[in-house]
């Protein structure tokens, strides 16, 4: 990755950083952390890796992203909107009434979605179900997920995981959102999430590791990688930070959700313009 290359897809997350929160502000409270963590990964998905056509939602070729922690909905909409399937004000009727973009995500409701985020564990069963469809009727493009590391607390994950393994999708590529925490506390502190390689490595996945999840070139990379597979699943593990951008919420364990006033929101954006030396 060359250095322009590297530069603008700094400042597109940037600013999808900035829409988010002021997103959540609209609304007044909102999945803050989960949506911050995530950031890099979408931009990376939809500014260099994903062949997608924002005039063309529905595109029976297109490669498709399942959102299986739907809670990073407002994350997925303010880059949808970014990349042109709706306008960008639609952004600040997120969850309120008449709105086409829901707290979790709706593929009934906002273009663009590729698959209605609902309890948590059922994301990734579907992106396996759309791979093996994509396989069967002989198209090349790839299915994406993101599944976060609490959700991976969930049973359902584990047998989309086996079945995924049992039929050879190499065209499926998952990412683990490992940033720790879960809607009320530490995962430490409820399920552990140890050894996610050797659980995937066990079901017939390819897994790689990204001990910076924020850091475009080791996304990449572990992309890169995962292209290279031809007969097996990737699980590609990110380690993030949640709520990484929002400054409130970062190193705090109740970041999930939380309130976030327009005057909060533009003192962190403030903030977050500072630390990373930007302009929204």
């Amino acid at each position: 990755m060359d250095s322009r290359e590297l530069e603008k897809l700094k400042k597109e997350a940037l600013d999808a950083r900035v829409k988010i929160i002021r997103e959540i502000a609209s609304f007044g409270s909102g999945h803050i952390g989960g949506s911050m963590s995530v950031v890099e990964v979408l931009t990376y998905l939809y500014y260099h890796e994903m062949n997608i056509d924002p005039s063309r939602p529905d595109w029976p070729e297109r490669d498709r992203l399942v959102i299986s922690k739907g809670h990073s909905g407002p994350a997925l909409y303010a880059m949808l909107a970014k990349k042109g399937y709706f306008d960008e004000s639609m952004l600040s009727t997120l969850n309120q009434g008449g709105t086409r973009l829901p707290s979790h995500a709706d593929m009934t409701k906002t273009p663009g979605v590729d698959f209605t985020a609902g309890s948590l564990g059922q994301g990734i069963s579907a992106a396996v179900g759309i791979a093996l469809g994509q396989k069967i009727r002989g198209c090349d493009a790839y299915t994406y997920a993101i599944v976060g590391d609490g959700e991976s607390q969930e049973g359902e994950v584990w047998e989309a995981a086996e079945a995924a393994g049992a039929w050879h999708l190499n065209r499926l590529i998952a990412f683990t959102d490992i940033n720790g925490q879960q809607l009320d506390d530490y995962t430490e502190n409820i399920i552990p999430m140890h050894k996610l390689d050797q659980r995937y490595d066990s079901f017939g996945w390819n897994t790689v590791e990204v001990e910076n999840g924020h850091d475009f070139e080791q996304i990449a990379a572990a992309i890169a990688k995962a292209k290279e597979e031809k007969t097996r699943p990737t699980m590609i593990l990110l380690h993030t930070v949640k709520s990484y951008g929002y400054i409130p919420g970062e190193g705090i364990k109740a970041n999930h959700s939380m309130p976030v006033s327009k005057e909060k929101a533009e003192e962190a954006i403030a903030a977050l313009l500072e630390r990373e030396g930007g302009k929204a």
